[in-house]
């Protein structure tokens, strides 16, 4: 099956962890800032930058933080192809909106990247560190771009999720979910499926991985917590459409 052949390739090429809360390393695609296709539903034109008057339903402190730092969101959300409410949604999600968020794991800033992740989208995009709130944005914004172009293979609102899975538990696991779904003959670029494999990446499962990766452990080693990356996917997509239906 030329889907499944693929994944195998690709997941042998590439373990890359995400920003939160599993690892420090980036996927390199490009070394230059690159203007992609948009994500459904579009986002504004880059440079157009629309006023935002959020709905009473919005709690206070939400209305606050887009009056700041809405423009940035929008400039980037834009430059990159998102609807810059699904920025916000994984913002609300990674760091609650605090520009000083910091995790056990060292993750920072709004987008809660890891030092490492950040140490290289800061390199690539020569900014002297991300940890400005704006720069912070910006990389973050950036970084979800690259793992989106990952799966570009996968329909909408499949792709989104998959990106938001790889930004969470970093990308060589949604690789080994993916691997094992196909050999599972479900399909590796839903969500639906990888969400429902995930599970199968733990301990207690050395013999199925066995028989996908002829060792008793995924390529990216056991997954610990797959229904933190399985209820943040959830998560940011709920805000998301809350957003969508009370921010213009």
């Amino acid at each position: 099956m030329k889907k499944r052949s693929y994944l195998l390739v690709v997941c042998c090429l590439v373990t890359v962890a995400g920003c939160t809360p599993f690892g420090d390393g980036l996927l390199r695609r490009s070394g230059q800032e690159q203007t992609t296709e948009v994500v459904s539903p579009p986002a504004l034109p880059e440079g157009q930058i629309e006023a935002t008057r959020p709905d009473p339903l919005v709690d206070g402190p939400t209305r606050k933080f887009v009056r700041t730092y809405g423009p940035t969101i929008k400039q980037y959300a834009a430059r990159y192809g998102f609807d810059w409410r699904l920025i916000l949604a994984t913002m609300k999600q990674e760091s609650r909106f605090s520009p000083t968020a910091e995790s056990h794991r060292g993750a920072y800033g709004l987008m809660q990247l890891m030092p490492g992740t950040g140490e290289e989208i800061a390199r690539e995009l020569e900014v002297e560190d991300l940890s400005h709130p704006h720069d912070n944005i910006r990389g973050g914004v950036y970084y979800l771009r690259q793992l989106y172009d990952l799966f570009e293979e996968a329909p909408e609102p499949d792709r989104t999720k998959l990106a938001l899975a790889a930004y969470n538990a970093g990308i060589g696991r949604i690789y080994d979910a993916q691997e094992l779904a196909a050999y599972l003959h479900e399909d590796p670029l839903a969500w639906d499926s990888i969400r429902d494999v995930l599970p199968l990446l733990s301990r207690h499962h050395e013999s199925l991985h066995r028989n996908v990766w002829n060792q008793d452990r995924p390529k990216t080693g056991y997954f610990r917590n797959p229904g933190e990356t399985i209820q943040y996917v959830e998560n940011v997509m709920s805000h998301y459409d809350d957003y969508l239906l009370l921010l213009n």
